[in-house]
């Protein structure tokens, strides 16, 4: 693996007629992640401070400092209580989409449970927005083979594509042997899985797309694999990013494992940084004008 081996113009300034990138940010708070659910009870949420405003600004700013328009998959709950982020995401020209209302693993829910959080939160998100919801991106990636009746639920409810598999071996979520591309998984017309940018080395998917992985890995290696899937597959790569990914000051929790420690917390004051060397390596837009 050469480090350097990214193409002429993927350092600094993406090359004229670059393949268009997904930038996508999954738009809740620190005390919502999946891993905090044992330590924070979601009866608790309206007390603890929210971080969510001042992260998207940042985030915001950066994303039109480079004019890249991006996809933002927002909770139902996070808009309700704070409809200004949405209509500031609407404004800045980017995709309005759902991570359902209340994160809740899709795996976690029966299917009248997830069909009412879906539902609810596109609806909120549409009336906030005054804008048509059309993605979907389940909580911590957790629809895989034991829940696809998820997929026909999304479709029934009125969305057309979904970014929620994510083809990789992962303690809690992953369906290695889904197709790495984006695919139809009840036939043409239905709805749309667009899974996580994975790249595939040794009979093995590694993790391309973002999120803990873009902290852990050193960026040089973050911008090789994703140059990788564009120069090699042709395709076009999926990142992802939370807003409390940029706050290294926010409040630290106790009573957690050593590894929800280390995968939360690592290199949070690199990852503004690393945001805004993306932006200016690659070619990026919304996931609707990308896949649809």
């Amino acid at each position: 693996m050469k480090m350097n081996d990214i193409g002429a113009h993927a350092i600094g300034q993406p090359a004229k007629g670059a393949i268009r990138n997904a930038m996508t940010i999954d738009v809740e708070d620190y005390f919502q992640v999946s891993a905090f659910a044992p330590t924070i009870a979601r009866d608790q949420w309206e007390n603890i401070p929210c971080r969510v405003e001042r992260n998207m600004e940042r985030i915001l700013a950066i994303l039109a400092e480079r004019d890249v328009k991006a996809t933002f998959f927002t909770l139902g709950w996070i808009a309700e209580r704070y409809p200004q982020v949405v209509r500031d995401i609407v404004a800045g020209g980017h995709e309005l989409a759902s991570h359902g209302y209340a994160h809740l693993r899709a795996s976690d829910q029966t299917p009248e449970q997830f069909r009412d959080d879906i539902t609810r939160s596109k609806a909120v998100l549409e009336d906030i927005g005054g804008c048509a919801v059309l993605g979907y991106r389940a909580p911590s990636f957790s629809i895989g083979h034991a829940n696809l009746w998820a997929l026909d639920t999304l479709a029934e409810a009125g969305y057309r594509y979904s970014s929620s598999i994510y083809p990789v071996v992962h303690d809690h979520y992953g369906m290695p042997d889904a197709p790495r591309f984006p695919f139809y998984p009840n036939g043409e017309g239905g709805l749309l899985e667009v899974p996580i940018t994975t790249v595939r080395i040794r009979g093995r998917n590694l993790p391309a797309g973002g999120g803990g992985y873009f902290r852990f890995f050193p960026y040089a290696l973050s911008r090789w694999l994703m140059a990788r899937v564009n120069r090699d597959d042709g395709k076009p790569g999926i990142f992802y990013l939370h807003p409390w990914e940029i706050d290294p000051e926010q409040p630290r929790q106790t009573g957690i494992s050593f590894k929800t420690r280390f995968r939360h917390y690592i290199n949070l004051e690199r990852t503004e940084s690393r945001l805004k060397a993306l932006t200016r390596d690659f070619a990026w837009d919304r996931m609707d004008r990308i896949f649809l």
